[in-house]
This record gives structure tokens, C-alpha cells and sequence, in this order.
């Protein structure tokens, strides 16, 4: 079998957060840019708080089958639940979507890239 490539967004708000965790946050906001987010294994927190109090965690999963992407949203939304909580930020409303980068419709240079 091949390995299909799963993207996975989870994303809440924060909740609760101390003066010291809002502040935490906004000194290391160059870091959570919306603007350089991107899928990785570990996952990645993006945010803006400034603007408002969401946040999206994307992750990288992998799976064999079309069926493994439920387990992999799964263990993405612990990713981010574990990404949060070691550091101590409260959090509500998780929702997550998935995608498999196997059923993706090709964009225009992917098409003209497999024409050559």
C-alpha cells in the first residue's frame, strides 16, 4: 500500500488565560504567524490574539488507508491538546477538519507538471 498524506487543522480558543499567559503569548506572536503557519508532524499553534482570542494547530499525519484519517485527526487534536496544556493554556471549542492530499483535485502546475 501506499502512504496517503493527511493535513489536519484543529482549531479553538483559548480560555481563561492570566494576564502573564496573554502576554506570553503576544511577545511570541512573530513566531505563531498566521502568515508563516504550516502543516509539520509536531504540529504548529498559529494565532493572532491581538485580534481576537482563536487559534489553529496544523499537523502533518500519515496513514495507509482512506478509513486511517479518523485516527489521525484523532491524534492531531491530542497534539494540540498536549501542545496547550504542557504549557499551561486553557482552551474550549476544538474542532477539527482533515484532508487527504491523495483525493486533492491537482492544481494548474501539478497538471502541467504530470503533462511533461
Amino acid at each position: 500500500m501506499t502512504q496517503r498524506t493527511f493535513r489536519i487543522i484543529v482549531r479553538g480558543s483559548f480560555d481563561a488565560l492570566t494576564d502573564g499567559q496573554r502576554a506570553e503569548l503576544l511577545a511570541e506572536a512573530a513566531e505563531h504567524d498566521v502568515l508563516t503557519a504550516a502543516f509539520t508532524e509536531e504540529g504548529h499553534l498559529s494565532y493572532d490574539l491581538a485580534a481576537r482570542p482563536f487559534f489553529t494547530f496544523r499537523v502533518l499525519e500519515h496513514g495507509e488507508r482512506e478509513e486511517d484519517i479518523a485516527a489521525a485527526t484523532v491524534r492531531a487534536e491530542t497534539a494540540a491538546e498536549l501542545w496547550l496544556t504542557d504549557r499551561g493554556y486553557g482552551y474550549k471549542n476544538l474542532r477539527s477538519t482533515a484532508q487527504d492530499l491523495s483525493l486533492a483535485p491537482l492544481g494548474a502546475r501539478q497538471k502541467r507538471e504530470r503533462g511533461n
